[in-house]
């Protein structure tokens, strides 16, 4: 991105405080609340099991209800937070997944859980594409690393909010616990959305803070593939094809953790305490592979982070023992933050930042709805083979495609940026 001015600048101070730090601040803690609830299904799975009387497969569907949704609407979004703003968005859809969640306190039938999660969807479509579509407006050299940064609130969700639902269900049951969680989601994110802003020029300042504005600001020009030019080229296609091989994985562990480390006799707060692992490491994982893809170029970083992914699943094909869970939690939690820290920055390295929103949502969506399809299917071989290692077999050769797909990404020649041949 650039600026190109117009009129004559006069001489001003630089801000004490750049907005955008503020930005990662507001960004953090919407993904710490937002993403924590929503990684919350597998600590609610046993008990929703119990009071519906269904298969995993059907509860599992249930689940992946929001994911669907959330992956039609997240284009969607992303179109209207370039166009208008982040702030209006987020607001509406903060709402939305609030009152989902209270609802889902109310549920009494299995179509009505799915009503639920439809709900929920459309709530969390703008949970990753919001954020990270204007983090990489407001920061150009440290994209990765304040990526990373406001990522982490993510997987300090993933680590604290299960264990609080796990705490909450053993002392209130599920119902109860659901209308915490909701009320906690409108008294938080509905008022930390209203300090997004899309860009620098919102502020008058440049990228990164490096100058303020005066009263003659400049037009600010966002450079790189417009929407129309994107699409035809193939890196496009295959980042969408390597998110969609992390998105299979991630939804299918996520949900299906839990449960299984239970089936092999670990107690249920235990086998939460897995999924906290993983958002503990993910944390680590966001901030070390954010700077190092800063350092080395996003693909590169990405590279790094397919292949503890596919280590990761190496493991939990042969993990029995709690201390084994442990140990998987944290190789996959790593990869699993750095994955996340570095796709908003790859992109925007890739196509420039002119229709950040727009391709951050396509891709999204891409990953969203197929990934949506893992925990159904794995839940489903549950049901027939009684055991999840087909369905981990599966994953392993997923993520093991996703990984020669990103090594197969070039540099886009002509229409990009100068951070493509870098990033990529």
């Amino acid at each position: 991105m650039r600026y190109v001015a117009t009129k004559k600048l006069l001489p001003s101070k630089k801000p004490k405080i750049f907005y955008g730090y503020v930005i990662v601040a507001a960004g953090f803690f919407i993904m710490l609340i937002v993403h924590g609830v929503i990684n919350t299904f597998g600590v609610f799975f046993n008990p929703l099991l119990a009071q519906f009387d269904t298969s995993r497969a059907a509860l599992s569907t249930a689940y992946s209800c929001s994911f669907f949704t959330m992956g039609f609407s997240v284009i969607i979004v992303g179109i209207l937070a370039d166009r208008f703003g982040p702030r209006v968005i987020l607001t509406i859809c903060a709402i939305f997944y609030g009152v989902g969640h209270l609802l889902m306190s109310q549920a009494n039938a299995l179509w009505q859980l799915y009503l639920c999660f439809i709900v929920i969807g459309i709530g969390f479509s703008p949970a990753d594409v919001v954020p990270l579509s204007i983090i990489v407006r407001w920061f150009v050299r440290r994209r990765g690393v304040m990526s990373g940064v406001m990522k982490v609130g993510t997987g300090l969700g993933i680590m604290a909010v299960p264990l609080l639902a796990s705490v909450l269900i053993d002392n209130f049951e599920w119902r109860t616990s659901y209308i915490i969680l909701g009320t906690l989601v409108l008294v938080a994110v509905v008022p930390l959305a209203q300090f997004l802003r899309k860009s620098p020029r919102d502020m008058d300042v440049y990228p990164d803070g490096d100058k303020r504005l005066n009263v003659n600001s400049p037009v600010f020009i966002e450079e790189g593939l417009s929407l129309r030019q994107a699409v035809r080229t193939p890196q496009l296609w295959m980042v969408c094809g390597f998110y969609i091989s992390i998105m299979f994985c991630a939804q299918s562990i996520l949900t299906h953790i839990v449960p299984h480390a239970m089936d092999l006799g670990i107690a249920p707060t235990v086998a939460a305490g897995i999924v906290s692992t993983i958002g503990g490491m993910s944390m680590f994982g966001r901030l070390a592979m954010g700077f190092t893809g800063d350092k080395i170029g996003h693909k590169r970083a990405m590279i790094i982070c397919f292949t503890f992914l596919v280590i990761a699943i190496c493991l939990l094909l042969v993990t029995r023992e709690l201390w084994m869970f442990y140990l998987f939690a944290a190789v996959y939690g790593f990869n699993h933050g750095g994955f996340f820290a570095l796709i908003s920055p790859m992109v925007a390295g890739l196509f420039g930042t002119r229709s950040q929103g727009t391709m951050l949502g396509i891709i999204i969506c891409s990953g969203t709805l197929v990934g949506s399809i893992s925990p159904i299917l794995t839940g489903m071989i549950f049901d027939v083979k009684g055991s999840y290692q087909l369905a981990f077999l599966i994953i392993l050769i997923i993520a093991v495609a996703g990984l020669i797909l990103t090594t197969l990404i070039k540099p886009i020649a002509k229409g990009g940026t100068d951070e493509s041949r870098r990033s990529a």
